[in-house]
């Protein structure tokens, strides 16, 4: 076996006077995996990478962490730290703390240097793999037989406890303790937090959902409503974006892991804040993806089509388009329309062109409006840009004035589609539709207030869905319609 790497942070000697304590990394000190966060970082940086992987596997599991460390970095100070782990180490100075691991050197030591906790660092090097029984020779050739305690978290740590003097197991189950006690005696056993059903509909974005209701939409202006066959297309058609978002929102959350953590409430989804194993979400993401395609495909071919280029136009904004200035938003724009066009094409009713004229304009200025919310967050931050961005603070008044342009651009849309003849096709009474025009006026203005001072949440549609005012708009709007049937 080649030597593993093996690093003094501290001096005290060639042999420990004091039984040593070391701890792992991967799901014990951290409440995440460095193996998937590289991976994460680097085909966040450039997808093609991953036709390179299965070519470094064949060199082995130490060399494809080696390959992936010398193209990444992982900021130290923004990974999901697990607190008692930390607070374990900081009551133990007195003794020889190590940190062992089967993570890659050059991303272990820097945050062995931030956390400043150990005296030693033993971890893989690009040619040994440091995990299990050569984690356990390793330690042993190092401290002794029964000479170090070891914190960890994983089956594959019952090699490691099998010549510890003691384990304190970390994040896992009952039964991952009585197997450590079982062949050593136990010092501690400290409970998963997290995780569980809620931080999976977390994680889902199931609120997210509302914006699929915009597949209803072509319903109710073709007056389709009361048409049972119809209702039933468009509430597959909404199940199948729902699960086709879903999964698109965890791939979105793993590829910006480090953006969300400098973020004040992104740092709190799952994934970002090490609640889920990032694993589970690469498991999770394409077997939403394909359950939604599926649904499509029983909806119509057609719809099917619709919802793939929905999930490609989705996916190339997480990989790349959202850095991309004005391009992002644009695309965002677009998103919200696809819904639009996806529900009428799952009814089989006619596009209207001042639907999609309307729905344009009106989702770019909520586009635009997110992106404020997220600069004057970074502003009142004291920072320069909004992190994984393309869009500096001082951007603030042009992003302002377009987004306001737009919505109003909208509204101009809707009063020119009262006199147009598909209004009047529709419509009895087109002309109480103009009771519409002040109130969209209004709530445009108003949101743009609202983003003004600070007050703006950092999702316009989840706003929109809970304030009692836009609520109050909508029923108001939905009256107007009826009354102009």
């Amino acid at each position: 076996m080649g030597d593993t790497n093996s690093s003094n942070i501290g001096a005290y000697g060639n042999r420990p006077l004091e039984r040593a304590l070391c701890v792992d990394l991967d799901g014990t000190l951290l409440r995440s995996d460095v193996l998937y966060e590289s991976l994460l970082a680097l085909l966040s940086r450039n997808p093609l990478y991953l036709f390179l992987i299965p070519l470094w596997l064949l060199k082995g599991k130490a060399a494809v962490k080696r390959e992936l460390a010398l193209r990444v970095t992982l900021p130290p100070e923004t990974l999901p730290y697990d607190a008692r782990v930390l607070e374990l180490l900081r009551t133990t100075a007195q003794r020889p703390r190590v940190l062992c691991t089967a993570s890659d050197a050059l991303l272990v030591e820097p945050i062995a240097a931030h956390l400043g906790l150990f005296e030693e660092v033993i971890c893989s090097n690009g040619e040994v793999n440091l995990a299990g029984r050569r984690k356990a020779e390793a330690l042993v050739a190092r401290f002794g037989e029964r000479n170090f305690d070891y914190i960890g978290n994983g089956r594959v740590d019952l090699q490691v406890w099998q010549h510890a003097a003691s384990a304190i197991v970390v994040n896992a189950s009952a039964s991952l303790a009585t197997a450590a006690a079982a062949v050593t005696s136990i010092g501690a056993h400290l409970l998963p937090h997290g995780g569980g059903l809620r931080a999976w509909i977390k994680a889902l974005r199931l609120y997210q959902w509302l914006k699929n209701l915009l597949v209803l939409v072509p319903l109710l202006t073709a007056h389709r409503f009361l048409d049972i066959a119809s209702l039933s297309q468009a509430a597959i058609a909404f199940f199948a974006f729902g699960l086709c978002a879903s999964g698109v929102y965890l791939l979105n959350d793993l590829l910006d892991l480090t953006p969300d953590r400098l973020h004040p409430r992104k740092r709190n989804r799952p994934f970002a804040a090490g609640t889920l194993p990032l694993v589970q979400g690469l498991f999770a993401a394409p077997l939403l993806t394909l359950a939604g395609l599926a649904l499509a495909l029983y909806c119509s071919p057609s719809f099917a089509l619709v919802l793939i280029c929905y999930y490609v136009m989705t996916l190339s904004y997480s990989l790349k388009l959202k850095r991309i200035v004005m391009v992002d938003v644009v695309l965002l724009a677009a998103l919200y329309t696809v819904r639009i066009i996806g529900g009428a094409v799952a009814i089989n009713a006619e596009l209207s062109f001042w639907l999609l004229a309307f729905s344009m304009f009106a989702f770019l200025s909520l586009a635009l409006l997110k992106r404020y919310t997220e600069l004057f967050a970074a502003l009142s931050s004291g920072k320069r840009e909004a992190a994984g961005r393309g869009y500096g603070v001082a951007d603030l008044p042009l992003i302002q004035s377009l987004g306001g342009a737009a919505g109003y651009i909208a509204v101009m849309v809707f009063a020119l589609y009262i006199n147009s003849p598909e209004s009047l096709a529709l419509y009895q009474h087109p002309k109480i539709l103009w009771l519409l025009s002040p109130v969209l006026l209004y709530w445009m203005s108003r949101v743009w207030v609202v983003a003004h001072r600070g007050q703006m949440h950092d999702d316009p549609i989840v706003f929109a869905a809970t304030d009692r005012t836009s609520q109050l708009a909508a029923v108001v709007c939905l009256i107007v319609v009826l009354a102009a049937s």
